[in-house]
């Protein structure tokens, strides 16, 4: 089972903290990328991999989702979608990614934001969201991109003479596994894999990638934080959409 880290009272403020305010890079890069990724879900059932706050699962059903299913390890995270986005179409289910068989399948949408560079073992997830999902149904997900989670202890900016930055400085890309990082607090659990490996992964549990997307800056972001001009330099996030055909 992943790291339960959404439920430490310290993590749990810094991050609640962070995404209530407009200007963070999931709203900027990550959300807006999804958003326009995201197939026709009306009358579709939909599963949302690491809910979080239940923000996308009542998107999810204004946009016409028949029915949405909502799972994660953090009951803190889970009081907050009940409190705010809870709909009569909406089922939330503390439960672990690393075992998804207590879910009934045929889904037409499987969606997971920021969630599964937590998962340890990112084959058997796939294999498990395969099975889950009907016969030309979809699999969209995002995760912190592989030159951010390579480096253990953390990847740096280099700057030139005059303080610009200029590039950025990453390693251990090919020792794939987990990577204890602070954000917000101490040893942090993620896992890194290379590109290939989840690529890879998703192909052989089934799925045909359809597009492959590492988000920058479009101009709204650029004028809410101009500083996001160096997220040209690498990339943030990783999104995968697939989808099953047979």
């Amino acid at each position: 089972m992943e790291q339960n880290i959404f439920d430490n009272p310290d993590f749990f403020g810094g991050y609640k903290a962070l995404r209530e305010t407009d200007d963070n890079l999931n709203v900027l890069l990550e959300q807006p990328a999804m958003r326009k990724l995201l197939p026709n879900i009306e009358s579709k059932r939909v599963l949302d991999i690491g809910c979080g706050a239940g923000g996308d699962c009542l998107d999810f059903v204004n946009r016409g989702a028949e029915s949405v299913t909502g799972i994660d390890l953090s009951e803190k995270m889970l009081e907050l979608a009940r409190e705010n986005c809870s709909h009569e179409k909406i089922t939330y289910l503390r439960m672990s990614m690393s075992d998804l068989s207590g879910l009934k399948g045929g889904f037409g949408l499987v969606y997971s934001s920021l969630a599964v560079h937590y998962a340890e073992d990112f084959p058997r997830l796939m294999r498990e969201i395969y099975a889950l999902t009907e016969r030309g149904g979809t699999l969209l997900f995002s995760q912190e991109h592989p030159i951010i989670t390579a480096t253990v202890g953390g990847g740096h900016w280099n700057y030139d003479e005059n303080g610009n930055r200029v590039s950025w400085t990453f390693s251990d890309y090919q020792r794939s596994g987990k990577r204890m990082v602070k954000w917000f607090v101490d040893s942090v659990e993620k896992y890194h894999r290379t590109f290939s490996e989840v690529i890879n992964a998703v192909i052989a549990a089934g799925f045909t990638i359809e597009e492959i997307c590492e988000p920058v800056p479009d101009e709204y972001a650029l004028q809410k934080r101009p500083e996001l001009v160096k997220d040209f330099l690498k990339s943030n996030f990783l999104i995968v959409k697939a989808r099953k055909l047979q």
